[in-house]
């Protein structure tokens, strides 16, 4: 590592995601999972995490190589298997109120050469799972917070001119940047970010719009908004009332679609890596809030699966804004990672609905909430529709059109 400040860069960012992301609070256990790569800096944020007073810090380990190895190897119908044991810790300290950490960090390129039905029918053995566990974060009924770190094959892709280690250390600057850990003071240079996106959240809030209409590179989408919407920024509250920042970095604030109103057709605006494949220059088409087609020059197979999980994969779930000058746009990285590249442009997500978007969602049985607009699936996958030609405008439920974003940016 050539990076002159690095150790107390790591420092920095590790406190962030104990003090500002999942914020510890004295007698809480954190459970972290990551790849065997990220090691230095999970014990960086164990430390941290005990320094604020978790009792205990539990860590599980992935490694990309393993899995590869699963693909290339394993019985042909053995890929629906999914050690449930893993399910069932999570479930378990989830329910104990534990704080959750991971580190998504992968070679995006990983299960490109390998059979998408096996990669498929693996993903969505995981979901099948993993669902009982997911209604805690996607109802921030817990502290929940998602971070990354470069590895070698993924750093190589988005600075393919360089040699491995030069990616690494490029890859880690940006990260640095785009997460403020390069800040004088990164824990108050994040408090002023969380307010500024909570001034754009409250303001639409306040508009209560009852659609939104998208135009330009390619996209001619409407999407409704249902009634009792709650557009969100950065900062949430989980059920014990510990504040939290989901992701690190985030420059959007979101809500939920009307999993009914969907109409029209939306271009992506960068490469989605999904299950160990890349999927480019797509398009996805919508009908009465359900996809009715997609194409791609790259990974169609794998979007057409992804669309196909279940009914709830193919209408949307989410809706997040982000202006096209956010940081991570300007700096001109793709990084092949959707936690850094959402943020970078405007989005929307296939699949599950945050039930913390719709007033009274939380407590809603889940018919009660997808007869209200919101969406449920086994999956939640964003991908990003932003660009420096894309309007978007509000329109009343009186039919007044209001501008949200020109030309990419924020119109108010």
């Amino acid at each position: 590592m050539s990076i002159a400040n690095f150790d107390q860069l790591l420092e920095a960012y590790a406190n962030l995601a104990v003090k500002v992301g999942v914020n510890i609070q004295p007698g809480q256990r954190l459970f972290i999972r990551a790849p065997i790569e990220a090691a230095e800096l999970v014990r960086k944020i164990t430390e941290c995490a005990y320094k604020a007073g978790s009792p205990l810090v539990s860590v599980l380990y992935n490694d990309d190589q393993l899995t590869l190895k699963r693909f290339q190897h394993a019985p042909a119908d053995s890929f629906n298997t999914f050690p449930e044991w893993e399910a069932d810790a999570m479930i378990a300290c989830a329910k104990r109120g534990d704080a959750f950490l991971k580190v998504s960090a992968a070679d995006p390129d990983l299960l490109k050469d390998q059979n998408q039905d096996d990669v498929s029918t693996s993903v969505r053995s995981a979901q099948h799972h993993m669902a009982e566990y997911m209604q805690y974060p996607m109802s921030d009924a817990i502290p929940w917070l998602v971070i990354s770190m470069p590895v070698p094959e993924w750093a190589k892709k988005v600075f393919p001119g360089v040699t491995e280690s030069e990616a690494v250390d490029k890859l880690w600057t940006a990260m640095f940047k785009a997460c403020r850990a390069d800040q004088p003071d990164p824990v108050a240079a994040w408090k002023s970010h969380i307010a500024d996106l909570k001034v754009r959240s409250d303001y639409l809030n306040e508009k209560k719009y009852d659609k939104l209409h998208y135009k330009g590179g390619g996209t001619d989408l409407t999407l409704g908004l249902p009634e009792g919407h709650i557009w969100k920024s950065g900062q949430s509250v989980s059920k014990s009332g510990i504040t939290f920042v989901a992701n690190l970095p985030t420059e959007e604030v979101f809500t939920l679609g009307d999993r009914n109103r969907a109409d029209g057709i939306v271009k992506s605006s960068k490469p989605l890596s999904y299950s160990g494949t890349v999927i480019d220059n797509f398009s996805v088409r919508f009908e009465k809030g359900k996809v009715v087609e997609v194409t791609a020059e790259q990974g169609l197979q794998t979007l057409q699966k992804l669309v196909d999980t279940d009914e709830g994969s193919s209408r949307l779930g989410e809706i997040a804004l982000v202006p096209h000058h956010s940081p991570i746009s300007d700096s001109g990285i793709l990084y092949f990672n959707t936690l850094f590249d959402e943020n970078a442009a405007s989005h929307l997500a296939l699949g599950r609905a945050y039930r913390f978007n719709l007033e009274g969602g939380k407590e809603m049985s889940d018919k009660a909430f997808i007869n209200a607009g919101g969406n449920d699936s086994l999956v939640h996958v964003d991908f990003m529709i932003g660009n420096g030609t894309l309007n978007i405008d509000g329109i009343t439920k009186e039919g007044k059109t209001e501008a949200v974003m020109r030309n990419g940016e924020w119109a108010f």
